[in-house]
């Protein structure tokens, strides 16, 4: 039985000490679509989803662009998160990316900056450069993507307690890793959780399969649709953020209305069955 949530759907987003939407708006790839994409995000801004996600690598620079559009003239209701590309997280690559990032964005700041994964310049540089961003109010916190427990380990070793405010990772019902160690870890540390690619890229279960079958079932038994149901399932912790990405307006709807829905423990232990985590991998998925 799914019951409805409490009526605000934000919580608190790790130690940035802002609220965000539980249900975000993804943007990878969403240049392909550049005739729907602003009006899909600002469809799901009038919905509350308000945490928007986007990235210097998002098709060259366009997806920030399309962001830029959707955003116009209500900037202040946006929790706005953009990421470094590796290649340019040196010190002075971080300030110049972030700097292209907001004439782009059309913003003079970011709600969250985040590292896009780990690459060849070290974390010391990246942080560096965050900091002086923060102090120069172009950002207002940071973050990072694709971080495993021992990178997690480096960057709390290098920063200190209080100053990571998400991690942004795959996470989706049949790619669930995270649970093993990354999720605990970020729970013991006060740092949120960002779910990429909920449903699966371009995977979401079928119902040809014995495992989607059951979800569509239990989806059904409730009048919700499976991937309202994933959804629900994936942010059933208070840390977990998730960030879908459509252009249709029918699923930016669906996305918004599965933040209401709150699991009961019969539902969360039969979507577990279905899609058990496995065991602990050895390296942390990501695409």
């Amino acid at each position: 039985m799914t019951h409805p949530a409490p009526p605000h759907v934000t919580t608190r987003f790790g130690c940035a000490a802002r609220r965000v939407s539980l249900i975000g708006q993804g943007t990878w790839m969403i240049e392909e679509h550049p005739a729907l994409a602003v009006p899909a995000l600002q469809r799901g801004l009038d919905l509350g989803l308000t945490h928007i996600d986007t990235a210097e690598m998002y098709g060259n620079g366009a997806a920030e662009k399309l962001v830029a559009a959707a955003i116009k003239g209500r900037r202040e209701q946006v929790f706005l998160v953009s990421k470094v590309l590796p290649s340019n997280a040196s010190r002075s690559g971080t300030l110049k990316a972030c700097e292209a990032s907001l004439q782009r964005l059309g913003t003079d700041y970011l709600d969250c900056y985040l590292l896009h994964w780990r690459g060849a310049h070290p974390l010391v540089e990246t942080f560096e450069a965050f900091a002086t961003l923060k102090q120069q109010g172009k950002i207002r916190s940071y973050g990072v993507s694709n971080f495993d427990v021992d990178d997690l380990d480096e960057a709390l070793a290098l920063l200190g307690p209080g100053k990571l405010a998400c991690n942004q990772v795959l996470y989706h019902l049949q790619e669930r890793a995270i649970e093993h160690a990354v999720i605990p870890w970020c729970k013991r540390n006060d740092v949120a959780v960002v779910a990429y690619s909920p449903f699966g890229h371009n995977a979401f279960p079928s119902t040809a399969t014995k495992s989607g079958a059951v979800l569509a079932r239990l989806a059904a038994e409730h009048g919700i649709t499976p991937q309202q149901l994933a959804l629900a399932f994936l942010c059933r912790e208070e840390a977990v953020f998730a960030i879908p990405k459509s252009v249709n307006l029918a699923h930016i709807a669906a996305n918004a209305a599965a933040a209401k829905l709150n699991l009961d423990a019969g539902m969360l232990a039969a979507i577990d069955a279905a899609f058990p985590r496995g065991r602990k991998s050895r390296g942390l998925p990501m695409i």
